[in-house]
């Protein structure tokens, strides 16, 4: 039987080999072996016959790669524990340093100078300079950032590439190692808490003759190689590539360079083998995630920026074609900064449309847990920042790696300028699989943006045929659009794209059997799946990642201080508006405000608010709230000196002002330190102190407690050592464990808690997720519950009536932690409060306070960013089950027609209603990365509110705002304090969020307001401030409909449900 030429294929006819005669090959033999030189490992210069005889000497393609080499004219260093710059570091004096050197500890800073010297002989070729080391580092040269290396990035070693030497030359290289991995330095697992004592080793240094030839004819025979293997042997193309590799082995003699262009050829005639037309585009664009901290500090991604930035400009001077989207105004900010030469050149490319800023907001924040007036300052901060620098605004939300997504974001897109989303992370759900990769998004208001998903999950590609057919196989969206997303280059820990990866895809841009590839922008994509919309489906509501739902509790004291810092921001602005309003010389504090809100803002990145992070970005987190950067964040009131922000300074002894920064009429006990330093209850005057209407600036005179009607009450003790206690509004019966037994509501003698239970129930769970752990919490935890049952102090009386009545109870939780519970009943307040102490000394345990109630419904409401959405109270299906553990904002409600029970706090977002039983998420302590995650002392507030109508009726939204924003009680400045209020809103539906000056017109101010009953509803915003009209966006541009009249009752403004609503005023003054 006759054999083709070059077809290594067994007939079924065909004779068996001889003994000591390997015979004819199958394909699945020769892409084996194949596929073993093409990682390197051998070709044999010879004839297919005798390609694989036993004893032939084979030589190592790969160690053809570099040519002669040359070590350093000499190595020195020095060490430092702080990140330096580069001017102060080569003003300090160096030491000898040599190959196999060991340098650290962990984040230490090892500078080395590197003289070179060029031998004559190799003028006129390429030469590399290879540093191999673990640990991350820089190449400087000239004082400029020109290349970079990362252990752990499969970049090592890394090379200063592309110097050639037309003349022989000498050169002094600096070398910036960071003693820390890509990935930080965790101790036996990349999450693990870091090794303080990893030392990183110097391996190689040289100079080394880089063979460009060898180069590509590898990256050829890759390529080859896996369309043979991957398109299976069903496609004709795969044997194609089989057979030309094959080919192209028995060409070349890796020992003789003149035979490499032949081979060469053999795979461009393959490659330039064009596709259809219908064949699926892939759009190419380079990327580089960077986590703005997680398991490194926020100091260390500095350098992370400037490492993987320098690499994509190095690389767009040589590939003019290059693109590069790149997020996050702050990570911008600090190469500005800190690298004002690389910010020069990065602004160059911007302008040629190569480095393409992308997302609008200041970082990449988690898309749960801020605050509504957060996330506008995220979009704010962030297109001020690229319109300011680069001239334009961001036209795509760029979120890949956050662990879930708002369903008021679309609407808050839409009013910053944006109408496209691109993400991947809900490709990582545990249990149910995301049904399309290109849809629209719509959202609580019915706003909708055109989101993709790239469809080989992935932000983080390297250009290989693999990753590219996964693409097209794995879109669900096929047939309704014919082009996806394919982000290429190193992430997370920084990278970025590489040479090899765009030498990749150009073998791939149009090659038949291959999607077609091309170096491509996120807006010509979009723009394509724009028009080629008109089949795609809509996703209606919040983007959950059934996945990550730990992070809604981990690090509590830092959700506590995000909480306590939005408040605090928010009332600064409220009163330095009002301020200027009441006195034009007071001046308004701008730049000390946008320097605190940016760092709040950085503090909401998608690791850090979540809890995902290493001690040590918990401790610059805490020290951005606390610290001297955050002044008014940390420790200092912000009204505390508003009277003398309001121009009045002074005080009159004895006068005390209640200032209210919520736009509604408030009546609440307040309190103040007594001469002898003792607090004195008072209650806000409903005709005066009660700040009527408002949004801010009500005052008066403190009245007296005798002043206050009948609305008092008393703790009432019982022999089984139970106390009751009830306010006119709701009463209350607490046993010695501090239960609630029973809570009544007397206009409808409805009772809350169901016979035989108990509510404020403490329970711990066994909380060891598969591997994520600060991360997960998985649904078996469910299985482990455990009440907590153990006493230590029995429910005593603390405060036994008049204004306010109080018990207090400690209970011993697990085995080392305590809980001491204070639970108060106000006069006329309509919740019950449990201000909670915990110390917190468990491992891998999860706290929670469960609240059975008597109420029956398939669904329980949740507050989200400006609205509330809905979500099932049972585990029907798979989507159901899998939300076992939500997340929502200041309260969460069962209802039924005609009553419900709503549960509030003051800093926890974790949650979850099964059945009738409201639990809210306490503490968790995970042990990876962080081994110290929430050690330690806590304090927060929660409260049960029980309601009859709807929890709009009842105005749950109003009283949770009340427990987050309480009446600020400071000295007054004279007997004769008129009481003022600067805004009301005619409807309970809508609620003014912000009052700020605006960014760009300090003769303006800024309100923002939303509707929050789910309605349809024309309000009228009156204001005794003197104004114009106007309306603008969330980014206080003038929108299109111009000015609104304003008229003898105020402004008329129209709201759909949850729209929010920016108002620009104009002082007429």
């Amino acid at each position: 039987m006759e054999r083709c030429p070059g077809a290594p294929r067994h007939s079924p006819s065909a004779p068996q080999p001889s003994p000591g005669h390997p015979g004819p090959l199958l394909r699945s033999d020769l892409l084996i072996l194949l596929r073993v030189m093409g990682g390197g490992s051998a070709i044999q210069p010879c004839c297919e016959s005798s390609l694989y005889h036993p004893g032939l000497v084979h030589v190592r393609v790969s160690h053809r790669l570099f040519g002669d080499r040359c070590p350093p004219v000499s190595l020195s260093c020095f060490q430092t524990p702080r990140r330096i710059p580069y001017e102060e570091a080569v003003a300090q004096e160096f030491g000898p340093a040599q190959v196999g050197e060991s340098f650290g500890p962990t984040w230490e800073t090892c500078w080395f100078k590197v003289e070179l010297s060029i031998p004559p002989a190799w003028a006129g070729r390429e030469v590399h300079f290879v540093w191999e080391s673990d640990g991350e580092g820089m190449v400087w040269r000239d004082a400029q950032p020109v290349q970079v290396w990362r252990q752990g990035c499969a970049r090592c070693p890394a090379v200063y590439s592309g110097v050639t030497f037309g003349t022989p030359a000498t050169l002094t290289l600096y070398v910036e190692l960071a003693c820390n991995g890509l990935f930080g330095a965790g101790q036996g697992s990349m999450i693990a808490p870091p090794d303080p004592d990893r030392r990183v080793t110097l391996s190689k240094a040289e100079l080394v003759v880089f063979n460009r030839d060898v180069y590509e004819l590898l990256v050829d025979l890759e390529i080859l190689l896996d369309m043979a293997q991957l398109l299976g042997e069903e496609n004709q193309r795969s044997f194609q590539a089989l057979y030309t590799a094959n080919q192209m082995v028995n060409v070349c003699d890796v020992t003789d360079p003149s035979t490499f262009p032949a081979a060469r050829d053999l795979a461009a005639a393959i490659f330039s083998q064009g596709n259809g037309q219908s064949q699926h585009t892939i759009h190419a664009v380079g990327h580089c995630h960077i986590d703005s901290a997680w398991l490194w500090p926020y100091e260390e991604t500095i350098r992370k920026c400037a490492r993987s930035w320098v690499t994509v400009v190095h690389l767009m001077e040589h590939n003019p074609e290059l693109t590069f989207a790149c997020s996050q105004a702050q990570q911008f900010q600090w190469v500005r900064s800190c690298y004002p030469g690389l910010y020069a050149r990065i602004q160059d490319f911007v302008a040629k449309g190569q480095f393409i800023p992308v997302g609008g907001t200041w970082v990449e924040m988690d898309g749960n847990l801020p605050s509504g007036e957060s996330m506008v300052r995220q979009f704010l901060q962030g297109q001020r920042f690229f319109q300011e620098q680069f001239g334009r605004i961001c036209s795509e939300f760029w979120l890949p790696d956050t662990f879930g997504y708002s369903a008021q974001l679309p609407q808050l897109m839409r009013g910053s300028g944006i109408r496209r989303f691109l993400t991947q992370k809900l490709s990582w759900n545990l249990v149910n699989s995301f049904p399309h990769h290109t849809f629209f998004w719509e959202g609580i208001d019915g706003s909708q943006v055109l989101t993709h998903f790239p469809p080989g999950d992935s932000y983080g590609m390297h250009g290989r045929v693999a990753e590219v057919l996964k693409t097209v196989k794995n879109n669900k969206d096929k047939g309704r659009v014919n082009h996806s997303a394919f982000l290429f280059g190193f992430g997370d820990g920084g990278g970025g794209p590489t040479q090899k990866m765009l030498d990749r895809m150009k073998r791939m841009s149009d090659t038949d059997g291959l999607p077609r590839v091309q170096i491509s922008t996120p807006d010509q994509l979009f723009t394509v799946l724009e028009k080629e919309s008109s089949q795609l489906c809509t996703w209606v509501g919040e983007l959950f990642l059934e996945l990550h739902n730990g992070t809604y509790t981990t690090q509590a004291q830092i959700k506590k201080g995000n909480r306590e810092c939005e408040r605090i921001l928010h009332d600064v602005e409220v009163l330095s508006s009002l301020a200027v309003a009441q006195d034009t010389a007071f001046q308004y504090p701008a730049s000390q405000l946008q320097h605190l809100w940016r760092l709040l803002l950085l503090n909401q990145f998608h690791d850090v608010l979540p809890g995902s992070c290493i001690q040590l970005v918990v401790e610059d987190a805490l020290q951005y709230y606390t610290g001297e950067q955050g002044v008014w964040l940390g420790g200092h009131s912000p009204v505390g000196a508003a009277p003398a922000w309001w121009g009045w300074g002074g005080s009159s002894p004895g006068l005390t002002l209640v200032l209210n920064t919520l736009s509604w009429e408030r009546s609440e006990v307040i309190s103040r330190p007594g001469p002898d330093g003792t607090e004195t209850l008072g209650m806000s005057d409903l005709a005066v102190a009660l700040v009527s209407e408002l949004l801010t600036g009500k005052y008066s005179a403190f009245p007296s407690p005798g002043e206050v009607s009948d609305t008092c009450f008393w703790p009432l003790p019982k022999e089984d050592g139970s106390v009751t206690m009830e306010n006119g509004i709701i009463a209350v019966c607490l046993d010695t464990m501090g239960h609630l037994t029973s809570l009544q509501l007397l206009d409808s003698g409805r009772s809350s808690v169901p016979d035989g239970c108990c509510a404020n129930q403490f329970a711990l769970f066994d909380d060891v997720p598969l591997y994520w752990d600060a991360w997960d919490v998985m649904d078996y935890h469910l299985e482990t519950r455990k009440p907590v049952t153990t006493l230590l102090k029995p429910l005593e009386i603390t405060l036994a009536g008049g204004l306010r009545g109080s018990v207090r109870f400690s209970l011993q939780v697990g085995k080392s932690s305590t809980l001491t519970q204070e639970i108060i009943l106000d006069a006329t307040c309509p919740y019950l409060r449990f201000l909670t102490q915990v110390e917190w000394k468990e491992a891998h345990k999860f706290l929670k306070v469960e609240f059975p109630v008597q109420v029956r419904s398939t669904n329980a409401t949740y507050e989200i960013q400006f609205g509330h959405l809905q979500r099932p109270t049972h585990w029907n299906t798979s989507w159901d089950w899998a939300r076992f553990e939500v997340w929502a904002h200041k309260w969460l409600d069962l209802s039924e027609h005609g009553f419900g029970v709503a549960l509030l706090n003051d800093c926890k977002y974790g949650a979850s209603a099964h059945r009738n039983v409201l639990s809210l998420s306490l503490l968790r302590a995970p042990k990876s990365p962080d081994a110290t995650a929430d050690i330690g002392h806590h304090q927060f507030t929660y409260a049960v509110m029980p309601h009859q109508g709807s929890f709009q009726q009842a105005g749950v939204i109003q009283q949770a705002y009340n427990l987050n924003f309480p009446l600020h009680v400071v000295p007054a400045s004279c007997a004769q304090c008129p009481a003022w209020s600067a805004f009301s809103v005619s409807s309970p539906a809508i609620v003014l969020e912000t009052v700020k000056q605006a960014e760009d017109r300090p003769e303006a101010v800024v309100v923002r307001l939303y509707e929050a009953h789910g309605s349809t509803v024309t309000a009228w915003l009156q204001t005794s401030l003197p104004i114009k009209e106007a309306i603008c966006d969330l980014l206080e541009r003038p929108l299109a409909q111009g000015r609104l009249p304003l008229e003898q009752r105020g402004l008329r403004l129209s709201f759909t449900p949850f729209r929010v609503l920016s108002v620009l005023l104009l002082r007429s003054c």
